[in-house]
């Protein structure tokens, strides 16, 4: 993965209180933006200097390591302060604090619109960004853009999470069930398999806001709309109330496995064959041979069930970009750096390493097509993942304050997973909250 999943599924409470607010409060006015070119930028590098990066991606070590080698004068000071959350809570007490900040971070594309707002970001498009137009698969183009705030690019992708099913055909083999092709079809086979295997589940799922979304991105919803500091909320729209109805029953016939994502005892079950399947992005398949080893051979990957027989839609999860801080003093230097790690020779280690590229070029080369992972079977596994990226819904926004959104979720929304309300009820609850929350933070914010 890249980045991305596990800190999503990290709790963010971390980030309610003053450091969120501190952030939200410089802003609601105009975003950054460096004064640089690209011949600025060819200059600093030529001139060299030390710059700090705040990346959790394993894969970001030896991008470092090639961008020094390839530019003798630069070093990269690389730093894992932390998984998702725990970094944008050290990246936003840093900015609060006027010093100690790297000069790049990378930031999750759910993440993004909350430090655009907080005017922490800086424009990358005069530096080179403007010239990558068609470089990157059109999800993760749109996630690094402004998003509703005003024109500028904001971050370079390094990853995508096109999403698809990641089943065990060992298990389903086992309760003779066929691979659901669309979303009725998946509601189906969670109770055959656990009509048939009792200790068995096709999937796990306690409560999570990127999985929500997720689907109800799928479905066509557009459940958030930014327009600057307008913000629009309508968690009853006809995509979400498509995947409370359908979700519903999952959680109402006990088909859900009440096991906690990113736990050891999730990665057991998925590798013991307690958890089917996982519906989520393409980032995934590294995580399974790492976390879930005693199933090699056993996975596969499928497309992403439809709400329509026929169809081919398709929705992200997860992903994440690197950025250029606008306290940065060298962001030109900086910006070098993103240009090598997501969009020059960067990609090819990355790729070389398990991440899922968010470029058409190395979505489209047979050679990350033809990849047959032993895990997979030697499924051509990259060809169903690479699919995927091309039918993404359009239109999708986050909130500018999604990271406290994800992070109440549970508070909500997941209460219909340990009963008294339902999803629907859960979702009007969400909405009631993000609303009050928006206006605290002085967005207008209505609920739509």
């Amino acid at each position: 993965m890249s980045s991305p999943t596990p800190s999503r599924r990290l709790a963010a409470r971390t980030l309610r209180g003053t450091a969120l607010v501190a952030v939200l409060g410089l802003t609601l006015a105009a975003c950054g933006g460096g004064d640089g070119s690209p011949e600025d930028v060819a200059a600093a590098v030529e001139e060299g200097g030390t710059l700090t990066v705040w990346a959790w991606d394993p894969t970001m070590e030896q991008v470092a390591a090639d961008f020094e080698t390839a530019n003798p004068g630069v070093t990269v000071e690389l730093a894992n302060v932390g998984t998702g959350n725990d970094q944008y809570t050290a990246l936003q007490n840093a900015i609060s604090a006027g010093s100690g900040g790297p000069d790049v971070a990378q930031v999750e594309y759910y993440a993004l619109p909350q430090f655009v707002l907080g005017e922490a970001l800086a424009d990358l498009g005069p530096l080179g960004a403007d010239d990558l137009e068609g470089t990157y698969t059109p999800g993760p183009w749109n996630a690094v853009q402004a998003a509703g705030q005003g024109e500028g690019i904001y971050g370079l992708p390094i990853d995508s999470g096109p999403m698809a099913l990641f089943y065990n055909a060992a298990v389903f083999e086992e309760a003779g069930v066929e691979v659901p092709t669309t979303w009725d079809e998946y509601v189906e086979a969670g109770r055959q398999i656990h009509a048939a295997l009792p200790d068995t589940y096709i999937t796990a799922d306690t409560g999570d806001a990127g999985f929500a979304t997720s689907l109800i991105w799928q479905a066509g919803g557009e459940p958030f709309t930014v327009d600057g500091t307008d913000v629009g909320i309508d968690l009853a729209d006809e995509g979400s109330a498509r995947f409370a109805e359908m979700w519903q029953p999952m959680i109402d016939e006990e088909l859900l496995a009440p096991i906690n994502p990113w736990t050891d005892e999730w990665f057991a079950a998925l590798g013991g064959g307690q958890v089917a399947s996982l519906v989520t992005g393409a980032w995934m398949p590294g995580n399974l041979v790492s976390g879930a080893a005693d199933a090699s051979g056993d996975w596969r990957v499928a497309p992403m069930p439809q709400w329509e027989e026929g169809g081919a839609a398709t929705s992200e999860n997860g992903g994440s970009s690197l950025a250029v801080m606008e306290a940065s003093e060298q962001q030109e230097l900086a910006y070098a750096f993103l240009d090598f790690a997501a969009a020059g020779d960067g990609i090819a280690s990355r790729v070389e390493e398990g991440a899922f590229p968010a470029t058409v070029a190395e979505l489209e080369s047979e050679e990350f097509l033809a990849q047959e992972p032993e895990y997979f079977g030697g499924q051509r596994i990259n060809e169903v993942l690479a699919e995927s990226a091309t039918e993404v819904v359009d239109g999708w926004q986050y909130l500018p304050f999604q990271v406290y959104a994800n992070s109440v979720f549970n508070d909500t929304v997941g209460q219909a997973y340990v009963g008294g309300t339902t999803l629907s009820e859960g979702l009007q609850s969400w909405q009631g909250d993000l609303t009050t929350y928006g206006e605290q933070q002085g967005f207008g914010t209505a609920a739509r």
